[in-house]
């Protein structure tokens, strides 16, 4: 039986460049072949996603009040878009140069041996496969403006009156800047969140398959890890993520303690 060839080039692995989304901004000039222009997508997403609510809530009067909370007030929001949002972005070129070092790794330390070369290649078409699929963004995109606009409806928005709308009779009555809120900015950001937890399940479901394999490891490797140090390593990577994350969290804590000091001081 015929031993395969050592890899003469690194595999070939990225979790974020490519999709259909990545190919349209390709085509946009809004990013580059490794991810560069990030300034240029966060400009972009920011005046998407919040100058629109800020004009038209300047253009209501719910700027700085005319309801329980003005958009000036409304902290969460701010932080939904010109924080979460944005490490969103920049977190893509931060996952591109460390994940795909590691996965480098495996053959240039020789962890995957030759005789397991086509299994692991395998693994790395299948993630591939996944990333760059039409139905999965396409899924994620019905996903977002059905499921996603449900659960922000019912679990996201206070119901209290508020710049982007006013609750009577167990219905939101949206504003202006309600409307481009609840279909533009918010399914924009659920999009990119939920894309980033597909790249997640693609990086756990490619670590799952290598870690079936027969791999070439040392007890005694300084690295107390059997050789396999650099993959906890890249943990790393996903920092932004989870600061993204908390970022979120902590500024719907805000909000709803806001919203409940505010019944409290109408109640007195």
């Amino acid at each position: 039986m015929a031993t395969p060839e050592p890899l003469q080039e690194p595999p070939d692995f990225s979790l974020v460049l490519g999709g259909p989304l990545y190919q349209m901004l390709r085509r946009a000039h809004l990013t580059g072949p490794a991810l560069e222009l990030p300034r240029r997508r966060i400009v972009i997403s920011v005046l998407l996603c919040w100058v629109p609510l800020a004009v038209l809530s300047l253009a209501q009067a719910h700027l700085l009040g005319g309801a329980k909370l003005s958009f000036f007030r409304d902290i969460e929001t701010h932080v939904r878009l010109l924080v979460s949002l944005p490490v969103l972005i920049l977190a893509e070129m931060i996952v591109h140069q460390r994940i795909r070092p590691v996965v480098k790794s495996f053959v240039e330390r020789h962890v995957v041996t030759a005789e397991e070369l086509p299994k692991f290649y395998a693994a790395i078409d299948s993630a591939m496969r996944i990333r760059n699929s039409v139905i999965v963004e396409v899924a994620l995109l019905i996903f977002v403006f059905t499921v996603g606009t449900w659960v922000w409806r019912h679990q996201g928005a206070l119901d209290v009156a508020s710049w982007y709308a006013s609750p009577q009779g167990g219905q939101m009555h949206f504003t202006m800047a309600g409307y481009w809120f609840a279909f533009i900015s918010i399914p924009v950001f659920q999009f990119i969140l939920l894309r980033w937890y597909m790249r997640i399940l693609i990086w756990f479901w490619f670590l799952l398959r290598v870690s079936r394999l027969k791999l070439h490891l040392l007890p005694a490797h300084p690295d107390r890890a059997g050789g396999l140090g650099f993959v906890g390593r890249s943990s790393f990577a996903f920092v932004p993520l989870l600061f993204a994350q908390g970022s979120l969290l902590s500024g719907q804590s805000l909000a709803t303690s806001s919203t409940t000091d505010n019944r409290c001081l109408h109640s007195r």
